[in-house]
């Protein structure tokens, strides 16, 4: 899976919202920040380029869908997240979090039943 921009990011989060859609469509769905609709053409590209996106043609109009799933992309970035900035630990993730106080004792009792209970 190729790294994706925040901007490149930002569009497939819309997409799969969208689930099927036209630049229009998704220019719509941007608030103050719109980038220019040749911008975000070329951005849409770039994610068929990648793999992320494909779409339907309709005479020179293109329809754009998502033919990666939300849960399979976001398994990937953490993977990815976890093997760059926690060497591959997930008890330097979770400390990290401690350490930082976004998690709370009773958040950390939570993981641990849950844990107890799959197994």
């Amino acid at each position: 899976m190729k790294k994706l921009t925040n901007k490149e990011e930002e569009v497939l989060k819309i997409l799969w919202k969208l689930k099927k859609a036209f630049v229009k469509d998704v220019l719509a769905e941007f608030g103050d920040d719109k980038p220019h609709y040749n911008t975000l053409s070329t951005i849409i590209r770039h994610l068929e380029e990648k793999g992320y996106v494909s779409y339907t043609a309709y005479g020179n109009t293109h329809q754009y869908y998502p033919i990666i799933e939300k849960e399979a992309y976001r398994n990937g970035f953490m993977n990815r997240a976890i093997a760059d900035f926690y060497s591959n630990s997930y008890k330097n993730l979770v400390s990290h979090f401690a350490n930082e106080e976004k998690i709370s004792v009773a958040e950390l009792k939570e993981i641990i039943n849950h844990i107890e209970k799959n197994n």
